[in-house]
């Protein structure tokens, strides 16, 4: 099963994915290999179960700047355009209304100072602000039950891409297998990376693998393997696990309310689900977790690797968790996955989104959701909101947390450049052929 490779990339969630399909199938790279734990390709954050199902365009995620929706938009084309080229039957994604929703005077003046006055009306031309009535025509249970009296607004666009990332995952695994450079080992745990004369030897439990070029792309788990390669230093993570609480056939689309700059991961949405919009999806909830997966207490360990027992991350930890807005936030949230206490605690959360709901239309989501690794910059002390990308010697580490699933084909066209830099460019990228089969088929008009 081992064996010698230009390349080794380490994860087969979306990012791994992602970086597979480019490589394999856009440069000429001699020899590919990808490495996955489970026996299943986008098992763990991709599956659909333990993530949002958005694709983020940071057209109504608020608690974008202008310069990050810009460059997250970019890479969710790329995505896009893949899906409407080669997902036809619409077997991986669905094609939604979206909007963000203002309510009341504050939260109204705020989505109209973003559309108008921020940039956003132009920078995405299909995004438009409808007031109450037009609402009603596309999400009836929005404002059933709501007060006349109280304002509202929403920016609402129909570019609303319900994704199942572990399907495009699988998607691109297979588009890569179609090439003869490229083998694919799943249920293949990685032991070790170290470094030798020629690149790198990887240990597994199924022999050793030697590359010239290593991409570690497993989720919290690359800043673990970092680590041990003497990366990272000044990192840690903070693991904040997601929960959703679910009802029956109460939205056609997604619905967003307005995020806090501070906690990004902190407003509630309502999603109808990708491969059954009868059911329609609440949440995330955010806790901190110490593992590094969702359920798994084997990975408690590998979350002690990360946190370091050092003064900088006990500082950090303290000063993050000090915060007046974040502590009440995570006690808060501790309280969702109670029995009787959670769901009564979270309804309001719902019925901000969906007024006329009671406690018994909703329930908690058994088996769902992940773990983001959310980035700890331990020499600012304080949590870093934004992807993580250590770049060593022939070597790319890659932390994504939200929007990184969205933004995975830019990455991948961005790490392959570097890539292609670690062989002194005996190996080239055909970028028009990359963007023929991805963003060239994304559709701009409205």
């Amino acid at each position: 099963m081992s064996g010698k490779y230009d390349l080794v990339i380490v994860g087969g969630g979306i990012s791994g994915a992602s970086l597979l399909y480019t490589t394999a199938k856009f440069t000429d790279i001699e020899s590919i290999a990808l490495i996955e734990k489970e026996p299943e390709i986008a098992a763990i954050n991709s599956h659909h179960t333990n993530n949002s199902q958005t694709l983020h365009f940071g057209d109504i995620e608020t608690n974008y700047t202008y310069e990050k929706a810009e460059s997250v938009k970019t890479g969710a084309e790329l995505l896009a355009g893949y899906l409407e080229n080669h997902d036809e039957d619409r077997e991986m994604h669905a094609k939604r209304s979206k909007m963000v929703l203002g309510v009341g005077d504050d939260e109204v003046e705020k989505l109209e100072t973003r559309y108008h006055d921020e940039g956003f009306g132009d920078l995405f031309p299909k995004l438009r602000p409808i007031g109450r009535e037009e609402i009603a025509e596309i999400e009836p249970k929005v404002i059933e039950g709501r007060d006349p009296d109280v304002d509202l607004l929403a920016l609402q666009t129909p570019d609303g891409y319900v994704v199942d990332y572990g399907a495009i995952s699988k998607s691109f695994v297979e588009q890569a297998r179609e090439e003869a450079s490229v083998d694919v080992f799943t249920g293949t745990k990685v032991a070790d990376v170290t470094r030798n004369t020629e690149g790198y030897t990887l240990t597994t439990d199924r022999g050793p693998f030697d590359c010239e070029v290593a991409v570690v792309a497993a989720g919290s788990h690359s800043l673990q393997i970092a680590k041990e390669l003497g990366y990272g230093g000044d990192m840690a993570l903070l693991p904040v696990a997601g929960s959703f609480f679910l009802a029956n056939d109460l939205l056609n689309g997604k619905v967003y309310t307005l995020q806090m700059k501070k906690l990004p991961f902190a407003a509630v949405h309502g999603d109808a689900d990708v491969h059954d919009p009868s059911i329609t999806r609440f949440g995330p909830t955010a806790k901190l977790v110490p593992a590094l997966e969702r359920g798994r207490i084997s990975t408690v360990p590998d979350f002690l690797d990360v946190f370091g027992f050092d003064p900088a991350s006990f500082l950090s930890y303290a000063n993050i968790l000090a915060d007046r807005i974040l502590l009440p936030f995570v006690v808060r949230n501790l309280l969702y996955d109670l029995p009787e206490v959670g769901p009564r605690a979270f309804l309001p959360h719902v019925q901000k989104v969906v007024p006329s709901v009671g406690l018994d239309d909703i329930d908690r989501a058994s088996g769902y959701g992940g773990v983001r690794p959310q980035i700890v910059d331990t020499s600012a002390k304080s949590l870093d909101m934004g992807e993580a990308k250590i770049v060593g010697g022939d070597i790319i580490f890659n932390i994504t947390p939200s929007p990184g699933a969205s933004t995975s084909l830019k990455n991948a066209m961005r790490d392959t450049e570097t890539i292609l830099e670690f062989f002194d460019a005996d190996y080239e990228f055909d970028e028009d052929a990359f963007r023929a089969d991805t963003i060239d088929s994304f559709p701009r008009e409205a």
